[in-house]
């Protein structure tokens, strides 16, 4: 593990965010770090509005898709609302459904089959739109690739609205409209959407064309922010905004399928580390394990003991996934050591047999063990599909760019990403890619890193001050809970290795002259525990720890050398 402390800003800009706040100079470095300058910037920080969300007819083609939408309603069209089976896509179109429903009665869902038709747009669904009389398909997190398949429903005299966010290639779909800030020739001011916050924007457009106040939009943010951070799209700008605003939904007023799921765990108030463990998971087990029509389901069901009982279902394929990731992590971990691949560059497993719908999550967990660029593939129908997961400050979008002579079809992010190829293909893929990855990886990123915001004695762990960094949530890319490091620190003796399998570390930190204690907690450091026999460095966030009713700050340790 490598710290990396971020370089401290200019002092005199320190001392005057210090004296426009109120604040120590250790805070205001990490705000100066988030980009906030002054007192303004600081407001609309902390206490985002909806008077922070820009105005939807700067995303190019909102006018025009706006106009279709009005002219299927004037003309009593059936409208088609067809989205991605993961959560984004499950919450936009449970979103924009929903919203449309409020007005126009001819509205229905389509959620592909994660394995009978894969991801994005298929044909089966532009042939179950033209079988069922849709005349307009309204896609969500999906479409920007699909130039053949919107030819197709032209054809059939099918017109497509397009909402997506993921990165164009150089050829933009021949459709009625398309929403994506990442066009090029798109000037709207925030580019990293996800496809919920993309349909929101759409609904935003089509509420102001008929004098709606934004204010009624906002019982729709607790899908929107379940969106942002399950894609773990960037926690700035516009996405903070609709995120803080709808974990207020989350936490006061959420829809009954969220409020379903929120009781089965029995959790008071969420933080956006909830929605991506607990909300997001359970949305995603539908999609993964049965349907993601499932998801949608629950998410917009208006009786609650019916979105109970959904919840109820969608509790199993939770539990369901959770042991088929475990199994078929475990057999992919045994398949690297038996091809003896421990010291690669990349990872790139397969077995026919593996459950399409977790191997995201195992490659992730592929990354805790051997850090690197990592791919696991599955058989899917006659192809070989994969989900590819990277490490920070590698695009694996590109390097997949690289290896395109052996891809029938990929699509993604700088950091997670899809693809098709054919069988025969694999091995020749498998080799390239671990070339590209080897010739281009800087070798410093295959050791994780912790990128530390300040050193800091533990003596300036005020409460002020930890009620400061809470109020810098939501955290999520490019807004991180802050990670300190304290040098020569001591534990007092009782510290110990606990959990089921001793693989955490519980440690009483003493520090200074009045040795006052600090309770900390190192998740998965349990092999460390030797290290907190003498003096020794920490690196940490701040959290919460309740017990028999006493809440109290806690160290959560990332770290420690």
């Amino acid at each position: 593990m490598r710290w990396t402390l971020k370089p401290e800003p200019e002092k005199e800009t320190i001392h005057q965010l210090s004296k426009e706040l109120g604040i120590d100079k250790t805070l205001s470095s990490l705000l100066i770090h988030r980009g906030i300058a002054c007192f303004d910037d600081a407001k609309k920080f902390f206490r985002p509005t909806l008077n922070d969300i820009h105005d939807p007819f700067l995303l190019k083609d909102m006018d025009v898709a706006v106009q279709r939408i009005e002219t299927a309603i004037l003309n009593n069209e059936n409208i088609l609302i067809y989205g991605d089976y993961d959560v984004d896509g499950t919450t936009a179109v449970s979103l924009v459904s929903s919203y449309l429903k409020t007005s126009y009665t001819n509205i229905a869902t389509y959620i592909p089959d994660r394995y009978a038709e894969g991801y994005g747009i298929s044909t089966q669904g532009i042939d179950f739109a033209e079988d069922n009389g849709f005349s307009l398909i309204i896609a969500l997190d999906c479409g920007i690739k699909a130039i053949d398949k919107v030819a197709y429903a032209t054809k059939k005299n099918i017109d497509f609205i397009i909402c997506d966010h993921h990165k164009p290639g150089d050829e933009i779909p021949k459709a009625a409209a398309v929403l994506n800030p990442k066009r090029r020739d798109c000037t709207y001011p925030y580019d990293e959407l996800c496809g919920c916050g993309v349909g929101f924007k759409l609904i935003q457009a089509l509420a102001s064309k008929k004098g709606q106040p934004l204010e009624d939009l906002m019982p729709y943010l607790d899908l929107v922010a379940t969106a942002i951070a399950a894609d773990i799209v960037p926690m700035t700008g516009e996405n903070r905004t609709l995120a803080y605003l709808g974990l207020q939904v989350i936490n006061s007023n959420p829809r009954n399928g969220i409020k379903a799921i929120i009781q089965q765990v029995k959790k008071t108030i969420l933080t956006i580390t909830d929605v991506v463990f607990i909300i997001a998971p359970r949305i995603n087990a539908a999609g993964r394990i049965k349907h993601g029509n499932y998801a949608v389901e629950l998410l917009t069901e208006m009786d609650l003991d019916a979105a109970v009982q959904f919840a109820a279902a969608i509790e199993k394929f939770n539990a369901d996934r959770k042991e088929l990731d475990k199994k078929i992590t475990h057999e992919a971990l045994q398949q690297i050591t038996e091809h003896n691949e421990e010291q690669k560059f990349s990872t790139v497993v397969y077995h026919k047999t593996w459950h399409k719908g977790v191997i995201g999550i195992v490659a992730s967990r592929l990354i805790e063990t051997y850090y690197r660029p990592t791919l696991v593939f599955t058989k899917s129908g006659e192809k070989l599909a994969a989900s590819a997961r990277s490490v920070k400050g590698f695009d694996v979008y590109n390097a997949l760019e690289q290896c395109s002579e052996f891809i029938e079809q990929f699509g993604g992010h700088k950091y997670a990403a899809g693809l098709t190829l054919a069988p025969e293909n694999y091995e020749n893929f498998k080799q390239k890619f671990e070339e590209v990855v080897s010739k281009t990886i800087d070798p410093a990123l295959l050791i994780p890193e912790i990128s530390i915001d300040a050193e800091i004695d533990l003596s300036e762990i005020t409460p002020k001050f930890f009620r400061i960094i809470q109020q810098m949530a939501p955290f999520g890319p490019q807004n991180m809970k802050p990670v300190f490091s304290s040098s020569s620190v001591r534990d007092n003796g009782f510290g110990k290795q606990v959990g089921a399998d001793k693989s955490h570390l519980k440690l009483n930190i003493i520090y200074g002259a009045d040795r006052k204690t600090y309770n900390a907690i190192g998740f998965g450091l349990g092999k460390k525990l030797s290290i907190a026999q003498n003096e020794f460095d920490i690196a940490y966030a701040l959290d919460e720890n309740t017990w028999n009713g006493n809440t109290s700050i806690q160290l959560l340790l990332k770290d420690l050398k």
